[in-house]
């Protein structure tokens, strides 16, 4: 292989995340040939500022092209199963961001259906969604590549090489992803994300604690699964007034705006999962682990790598501190390589190696798999208000 060619599915922020981290890739050549979008306000842009040969609005049109290798679908999760299928039917290998399926409803289900359907059948509907999407990965050669940054950050992965090195036992782990809200005008409607703030953000706490409890696996040579889930799921920002709303983003229809889960483990070890839609100040990303022998914290955001502190924001409307920061003004942390420190560039370096030298990534169809199955087993839990057991 000389080079490996390109395709995006999407021209959103999950595109902006990934061709940034995508022009960090170093000793491999890589071709961005085609991007497909849907708005042209979107597309057009996209296509020009990442260097894109061509923009087209058919995804046909990536499918149909010899030429290219890989399609990274940054595209809404109500299309990721159509689109995983039919790329991997076409020889393509497959980047996917998360979530990587849900529940987004038929046509016979009553409208809004994150408040209409049980999450039960939403349970059985996506484990039917994840068989089909595995039959077609297993039969295919082409490798699938699932986008979950947390994994690959720095603090993660240091993380990882020290409960290997000390063989530690991780006996209680908690994780957070929360900010004020989304700026998709979708958000807020289950049908096109398959959840509320649990699968836009606590996938990616979720994600990382279940790879990080199987490095240690690895490690002591066991066995290590999810033995339950307990959670609670709750929409809070409705009851806001109009005032008492102004500074948040969520805007939930029929999903929540802030999810809680515990898991426990076959070794009997915990795990605790955050989300909401309530966190003014900026994005909160971490991880910490309590071990036998050891505690490790992760910050991914907000680190104190730098801190800021402006009494106006003259000049700084083109500078980027972090994400959902309301006001430039007073203390802030910006983030600092933030494509490095949340793990973006070093996966789309492991993607395209996996492409290149023809070996397996290190974040695959099983995390995607294990990830979005334990979500919809604590949407089903929230709901009937009991511990779900695997």
């Amino acid at each position: 292989m000389s080079e490996i060619v390109i395709g995006m599915a999407g021209a959103g922020r999950a595109t902006e995340l990934h061709m940034h981290a995508l022009h960090r890739v170093s000793h491999i050549p890589l071709r961005f040939k085609t991007i497909i979008a849907r708005r042209s306000e979107q597309l057009l842009p996209a296509k020009k500022h990442y260097g894109f040969e061509h923009a087209s609005y058919e995804y046909d049109d990536l499918l149909n092209d010899p030429e290219i290798d890989v399609i990274d679908i940054c595209t809404p999760p109500y299309v990721h199963e159509e689109m995983i299928i039919k790329a991997m039917r076409s020889g393509k290998h497959v980047i996917c961001e998360k979530p990587l399926a849900g529940y987004f409803g038929e046509e016979k289900d009553k409208t809004p259906i994150g408040l209409t359907v049980p999450k039960k059948i939403m349970y059985e509907k996506l484990l039917e969604s994840l068989i089909r999407v595995k039959n077609v990965i297993e039969s295919s050669d082409g490798k699938f590549m699932y986008a979950e940054n947390f994994i690959y950050a720095p603090a993660i992965v240091k993380a990882a090489e020290i409960i290997s090195a000390k063989k530690s036992r991780i006996l209680y782990m908690k994780g957070e992803e929360s900010l004020k809200g989304s700026s998709s005008p979708v958000a807020g409607h289950w049908s096109k994300t398959g959840g509320g703030t649990f699968i836009r953000t606590g996938t990616h706490p979720l994600s990382a604690l279940l790879w990080l409890k199987q490095q240690e696996a690895q490690t002591r040579n066991i066995e290590i699964a999810v033995e339950s889930v307990l959670a609670d799921m709750g929409r809070v920002t409705p009851t806001l007034s109009d005032f008492e709303h102004r500074h948040i983003k969520a805007h939930p229809v029929d999903v929540e705006d802030n999810g809680t889960a515990i898991l426990t483990f076959t070794d009997q070890s915990k795990a605790l999962i955050i989300a909401s839609d309530t966190c003014l100040g900026g994005s909160k990303n971490y991880i910490e682990l309590y071990c036998n022998d050891a505690t490790i914290n992760c910050t991914l955001t907000m680190n104190d790598t730098m801190s800021t502190y402006f009494l106006d924001e003259q000049g700084l409307d083109d500078v980027y501190l972090s994400e959902m920061l309301p006001s430039k003004k007073g203390w802030n942390k910006p983030f600092i390589a933030d494509e490095i420190i949340r793990g973006y560039t070093d996966q789309m370096q492991d993607f395209m190696e996996s492409i290149y030298y023809d070996r397996e990534p290190k974040s695959g169809f099983k995390l995607a798999y294990d990830t979005i199955k334990i979500t919809y087993a604590a949407y089903m839990s929230a709901e009937l208000g009991q511990r779900v057991k695997f």
